[in-house]
């Protein structure tokens, strides 16, 4: 059973459970520490800790951010700060191209006959930011489509008639202004860069120039060999491994805590090393 699990989403982006209610599943399930890493936001970081002093479980302060790449690229930051100036600031411009994005994608669906309203989606997401998956659980509520699954492939996915590209960051100011925050940079599930080992072994070097601490070994979606290719890498490259389940409750059932697809066993061991290296360079744990 794992004790630790570094990659989990709340409703702050796009997960079901609030910050508070992750971590109290956390500790219901017995795990020892929690990241919470949302999508581009630390909106639920000072609920997170909170919840974590209440509670008596580790909290891991992060983020992930979408990063432009010809496959998908997410880089998780582990030990930021709630109030990350730096981040938020470059985060807030992101997201004010993302809103005019929802806003163009809710004209394509008007058009196509679907009566959704952008402030129906706003009054959804809450505090969160606005995103597809608060789309598509309206487009449920109102019976357009029977899931999320169904929703991306008709609507909102990148072959579906309403789709509209997402802004982003390119890989060097996604670490760059990580490092700003004196988070750790860890490229999250490398498998969806699509690369064989080769070219990933070489994207790796590039991001390591760059300032990239580590590798998301262990995760849900990745096939033993995968996993056992991308630890021999960090070995290879002087990376940190981690892992995480990718966790976003309700909206990817399939998905457990800590437990991804009944393939994740992440020990405590993993979360010491980071925080090891993390104080060897002088940064707080």
């Amino acid at each position: 059973m794992s004790e630790i699990d570094l990659h989990t989403h709340s409703t702050a982006s796009d997960g079901t459970m609030t910050p508070y209610e992750l971590v109290s599943h956390a500790r219901n399930i017995g795990l020892k520490a929690l990241a919470l890493t949302d999508h581009d936001t630390t909106k639920g970081l000072m609920q997170a800790l909170q919840a974590g002093n209440d509670l008596g479980l580790e909290v891991v302060p992060g983020c992930e951010l979408s990063v432009e790449y010809p496959g998908l690229m997410h880089i998780l930051g582990l030990w930021l700060r709630s109030d990350a100036p730096a981040l938020n600031k470059a985060m807030q411009e992101l997201r004010d191209k993302r809103n005019m994005r929802n806003e163009v994608i809710i004209e394509k669906l008007q058009k196509l006959g679907i009566d959704i309203s952008y402030a129906e989606v706003q009054t959804l997401a809450g505090d969160a930011s606005v995103g597809r998956p608060h789309i598509s659980r309206v487009l449920m509520d109102k019976g357009v489509v029977t899931s999320v699954q169904e929703c991306f492939d008709r609507y909102l996915g990148s072959t579906g008639k309403a789709y509209v590209p997402k802004e982003k960051f390119d890989p060097e100011k996604a670490i760059s202004v990580l490092k700003d925050e004196n988070a750790l940079v860890i490229l999250a599930h490398p498998f969806s860069l699509q690369l064989d080992t080769d070219a990933l072994r070489r994207e790796l070097v590039r991001l390591k120039d760059l300032g990239l601490d580590g590798v998301e070994v262990f995760y849900s979606e990745h096939t033993i060999e995968q996993t056992e290719i991308y630890a021999s890498l960090c070995r290879e490259l002087d990376l940190l491994p981690t892992g995480g389940s990718d966790f976003h409750g309700s909206v990817k059932p399939e998905i457990g805590l800590g437990s991804g697809r009944g393939n994740l066993n992440l020990s405590y061991a993993l979360l010491k090393a980071l925080k090891e290296k993390r104080l060897e360079n002088g940064l707080w744990v």
